[in-house]
């Protein structure tokens, strides 16, 4: 079902997020991007300092605008809690008082629960600078904070905004860890294909000298095989790492890095092959003007004689 674009026609909107003199278009337009990204759509601005409409905000807002366009600008606070059944209001500082203070994830929870009792719910931002009053504040029902830095406490209010939003979408999924997409799902490899992998690796690893001293070798196999046994790969992982070996595989002294495709590897030729492909690249790697048919200067047969 498409969102709709009124709040006060649409059930589901969620709670509504209300700014107090907000200072800066483009942070109104921040929040109502964050807003977007988690579903929310109402957002109201309290005697924002430079008026209302902002083209600031609405370019801010990186296409948000059914959530600008919603927009509803009051002159006080009352004015824009007083629809509202249940509200937080969101601050870094210790306040005097006897409100309830909780984290983002319970407030989300307790959002989400007055929600679906048909509450309708706000959650409530003070200024970019100083944050709310205590008088603000005690326009709200609860407080909600965040785990931060106590050196470093204050949060743009987008970010807080953004927050919030991310906890509110949370509290509404059946599995709180589901995202929208997911990893390719890949069969495990049975043990047969890894003990392919193994046989084929330690074989390479053996025409090499890699098991050395020789006494070492059964341990130095029970190391490689701990390694690989340790990912749990899935088939195409394995089809990935024996592509690799092979690939190392047939490079050698004769054919090192860099001399092109293995398939060019002279082991894989015939012999005749072999030689006329060896007496090209001698050919090829002699010096300019190099005759190796002509006599030698001043030698028998010359016009030195």
């Amino acid at each position: 079902m498409p969102v709709t674009k009124d709040p006060d026609n649409n059930p589901s909107a969620g709670p509504a997020i209300i700014l107090v003199e907000p200072q800066l278009g483009e942070n109104i337009g921040m929040v109502a991007r964050a807003m977007a990204n988690f579903s929310l759509i109402e957002l109201r601005l309290v005697n924002p300092r430079d008026g209302w409409p902002s083209e600031k905000a609405r370019a801010a807002a990186s296409r948000a605008d059914h959530v600008i366009d919603a927009v509803k600008v009051f002159d006080d606070l009352a004015s824009a809690l007083a629809d509202l059944n249940f509200v937080f209001a969101t601050t870094a500082r210790q306040r005097d008082g006897f409100k309830a203070v909780r984290g983002p994830v319970e407030a989300g929870r307790v959002l989400r629960t007055r929600h679906s009792m048909g509450q309708r719910t706000g959650i409530l931002f003070g200024r970019e600078r100083f944050g709310l009053y205590n008088d603000e504040v005690g326009l709200a029902d609860e407080i909600v904070t965040f785990p931060v830095d106590p050196d470093f406490s204050s949060l743009n209010i987008a970010q807080a905004a953004l927050l919030m939003s991310y906890e509110w979408m949370k509290s509404g999924l059946e599995d709180e860890t589901k995202t929208n997409f997911t990893g390719p799902e890949m069969k495990p490899a049975s043990k047969e294909e890894l003990h392919g992998l193994f046989a084929y690796l330690e074989g390479a690893l053996e025409a090499r000298g890699y098991f050395r001293p020789a006494p070492k070798r059964p341990k130095m196999v029970d190391n490689l095989r701990a390694v690989l046994t340790r990912a749990g790969f899935a088939e195409p992982e394995l089809k990935v790492l024996r592509g690799i070996i092979s690939s190392l595989d047939r490079f050698s002294p004769a054919m090192p890095r860099g001399d092109g495709s293995p398939g060019d590897d002279p082991r894989r030729l015939p012999a005749a092959a072999r030689a006329g492909k060896a007496e090209a690249e001698r050919l090829a790697r002699r010096p300019a003007g190099d005759d190796e048919d002509a006599p030698p200067l001043g030698g028998k047969g010359t016009d030195n004689d």
